[in-house]
C-alpha cells in the first residue's frame, strides 16, 4: 500500500483512556497520550467495602478530548488531514441508564452525583443477588436456558444483572432511565452526534457476552423470561436492541461538533464499538487455536475458532461464545479471573498499612518499589521450598463458571513463613487459577495451540509471566506493542474507513509482532504439576464448604 492514511485506536481503560495515532500501511504509532479520569484518580463515587466501583460519563468525555487533543498536537498537521477513520474498545460489561436521546442521567444536573446514574463499571461486583436470581430462574423457569451461550452460567459482572440491581435500589433512576446502554456502545453514539437512543449501533461482542444476545434467540432474551426474574424488568426489553454489529461496521462519521472539538475532518469515519481484551486479542494478532491473555488488573483471555469447529457444541463454564464478537466470521470464546494483578494490588497494600501517615511524596515512591522488590526476592526461592497455598477468589471467580460470592483464601501458613514466601504463593495462585481455564477449555475440546499475552502484568512483570509459563508448561509470547488494544482499535478503525477488508488482512500488515517469548523451566513445571493438585483439592473444599454454607 502506497497511500498515506492513518487511523486513531481509543482504549477506554479502568483508570484512563489511551489514544495513538497509527500508520495504517505499517502499523508505525505516530504518537500517543494517556490521559487518566479525574474523578475515578479522586476515588469518587467508589466504595470497596460494598464493591461498589461507578465511573461518571464527564470522565470518559473529558479524557476522550484531552488524550486525541494531545495526541494530534504531536503529528504534523499534514498527516492529521490524512486520518480516515477512527474506533474505539472499553471496558465491560460497563452500562449505564440513559434517556430517550441516550444522554447518561449523571449528565442531568439533578442526578450528576448519583452514582446509580452512572457507568456501572466491569468490577462493579453489587448484583451478585440478581445474578443468582438470574441463574436460579434460566434453570428452572422451563423455557430456552438464555445462559447456554455464556457459559451457563450469569455473573454478577454482567449487562441484565447490574441493570435489575440499579432498578430495585433507585426509584429516582428507575423512572428517569429510558433505556441503558454499554460503555463501548456510547461513544462511537457521542462522536456521530446520536441523540436517539434507538439509533445507537450495540456491539455484537457485548451484547453476545454480557446481554444473553443471540440470533438463535431472536435477539434478547424473551419478555416473559426477563419479566419472571423480576417485574421490574418488563417493558426495558422494547428500548433496547435486536440487532448488533461487528467492529468492521461503520456507524457513521464524526459530528461537526466533535470534528471541530478535536481538529478532525469530518469525513473520518467512526466504527462499531467493542470490549477492550477482544480488541487488544486483534492487536496482539490472535489467530484461531491461540490464546491470547489480556493480563492485568484482571484478566480476560480470548480465543477464536471457525464455526465449523464449534458448529453446535456448547462450551460450559465460560464467559461466553459469540459469533464475529472477536474477528467477523468466526466464533469468538471469552474467559477469565476476576483478579489478577488486583491480588498482588491487595497483598501491597495490606503490608504497607503502616505507610498511611507519611506523606503522599514519600509514600508513594515507597508503594512504587514494593512488588518489583517484592518479585525479585520471590524469584530467588525454589518452588520446592514453599508450603503455601493460596486461592486467588479475592474477587469472586470469573471462569471457570462464574462465581463472585467466592472468597480469597491462603492456606499452609507457619511460624517461619514471610512477606515474599506468601507473594510468591500469591502470584502461583494467579497462575493456578489461569491453568483452570485452559483446563476448561481443552476439557470441552477446544485445542489450544499458542499463548499471547499483553496488557500491564504482561509487560512489566517477568517474574510474574516466568512462574505463569512454568505452571501451565507451555510458550507464552509477549506482544511488542505497549498499547495492543489501541493498536487493535486503529485496525478496527482501518476496516471501517475501507482500508482493509478483513482483520486478518489489517493484522498482517498492521501487527507490530512479538518482544519475548517466556519458555517454562522443565523442573519448576513437574513440581508445580503436584502443587496445581494441591491448589485444586484446596478450591473444591472451600467452594463446596462454601456453597453448603450459603445454602444453609
Amino acid at each position: 500500500m502506497s497511500s498515506e492514511k492513518y487511523t486513531i485506536g481509543v482504549d477506554f481503560g479502568t483508570d484512563s483512556v489511551r489514544t495513538i495515532v497509527v500508520d495504517v500501511r505499517n502499523g508505525r504509532e505516530l504518537a500517543g497520550t494517556v490521559s487518566f479520569y479525574k474523578r475515578w484518580k479522586e476515588g469518587k463515587y467508589c466504595s470497596t467495602q460494598k464493591n461498589q466501583f461507578r465511573q461518571h460519563p464527564l470522565d470518559y468525555i473529558e479524557s476522550l478530548e484531552e488524550s486525541v487533543k494531545e495526541t494530534l498536537s504531536k503529528i504534523p498537521a499534514s498527516k492529521v488531514s490524512k486520518i480516515v477513520g477512527i474506533s474505539v474498545d472499553t471496558t465491560g460489561s460497563t452500562p449505564c441508564p440513559v434517556d430517550k436521546t441516550g444522554t447518561p442521567l449523571a449528565l442531568k444536573d439533578e442526578f450528576k452525583n448519583n452514582p446509580d446514574a452512572m457507568f456501572v463499571l466491569w468490577k462493579d461486583h453489587t448484583a451478585v443477588a440478581e445474578a443468582d436470581k438470574i441463574n436460579l430462574i434460566a434453570k428452572s423457569w422451563g423455557g430456552e436456558d438464555y445462559t447456554k451461550y455464556s457459559g451457563g452460567v450469569y455473573s454478577s459482572e454482567w449487562f441484565w444483572a447490574k441493570i435489575l440491581h440499579i432498578l430495585r435500589e433507585d426509584k429516582k433512576v428507575r423512572d428517569a432511565a429510558f433505556s441503558w446502554v454499554e460503555h463501548c456502545d456510547w461513544i462511537p453514539a457521542l462522536l456521530t452526534g446520536v441523540n436517539d437512543v434507538r439509533l445507537l449501533r450495540r456491539s455484537r461482542c457485548a451484547a453476545g457476552h454480557k446481554a444473553m444476545w443471540n440470533e438463535s434467540f431472536g435477539g434478547l432474551p424473551s419478555e416473559k423470561f426477563l419479566t419472571k426474574i423480576d417485574p421490574l424488568l418488563k417493558g426495558l426489553k422494547e428500548h433496547l436492541y435486536k440487532d448488533t454489529y461487528t467492529v468492521d461496521y461503520k456507524v457513521g462519521t464524526l459530528s461537526k461538533q466533535w470534528a471541530k472539538c478535536l481538529g478532525l475532518p469530518e469525513s473520518v469515519c467512526v466504527g462499531a464499538g467493542s470490549f477492550d481484551a477482544h480488541i487488544g486479542a486483534v492487536g496482539a494478532e490472535i489467530k484461531p487455536s491461540v490464546l491470547c491473555k489480556v493480563i492485568g488488573t484482571s484478566t480476560c483471555d480470548i480465543l477464536v475458532a471457525p464455526k465449523k469447529d464449534i458448529r453446535d457444541k456448547l462450551i460450559k463454564g465460560i464467559c461466553g461464545q459469540v459469533d464475529g464478537s472477536v474477528i467477523p466470521g468466526m466464533v469468538g470464546l471469552e474467559a477469565g479471573q476476576s483478579a489478577f494483578g488486583d491480588v498482588y494490588a491487595w497483598f501491597k497494600n495490606i503490608i504497607s498499612w503502616p505507610l498511611e501517615g507519611l506523606p503522599p511524596n514519600k509514600k508513594g515512591k515507597i508503594m512504587e518499589d514494593i512488588i518489583p522488590k517484592l518479585s525479585k526476592a520471590a524469584a530467588k526461592k525454589a518452588p520446592k521450598d514453599l508450603s503455601i497455598v493460596a486461592l486467588d477468589w479475592i474477587n469472586g471467580r470469573r471462569t471457570p463458571y462464574a462465581n463472585q460470592n467466592l472468597k480469597g483464601v491462603i492456606a499452609g501458613l507457619n511460624i517461619g513463613s514471610s512477606t515474599v514466601d506468601i507473594f510468591r504463593a500469591l502470584v502461583e495462585a494467579t497462575a493456578f487459577g489461569a491453568k483452570k481455564i485452559i483446563d476448561r477449555f481443552e476439557e470441552e475440546g477446544i485445542d489450544i495451540k499458542g499463548i499471547i499475552a499483553l496488557g500491564g502484568v504482561a509487560k512489566k512483570s517477568p517474574f510474574v509471566m516466568q512462574v505463569l509459563s512454568d505452571i501451565l508448561g507451555v510458550n507464552i509470547k509477549i506482544a511488542r506493542s505497549n498499547e495492543a488494544c489501541a493498536l487493535g482499535a486503529a485496525m478496527c478503525a482501518a476496516l471501517v474507513s475501507g482500508v482493509y477488508k478483513t482483520v486478518p488482512d489489517a493484522q498482517k500488515n498492521m501487527g507490530n509482532g512479538f518482544e519475548k517469548e517466556y519458555k517454562p523451566k522443565k523442573e519448576n513445571h513437574q513440581y508445580y504439576k503436584k502443587l496445581y493438585n494441591k491448589y485444586s483439592k484446596l478450591a473444591e473444599f472451600i467452594e463446596k464448604d462454601f456453597t453448603d454454607k450459603v445454602k444453609k
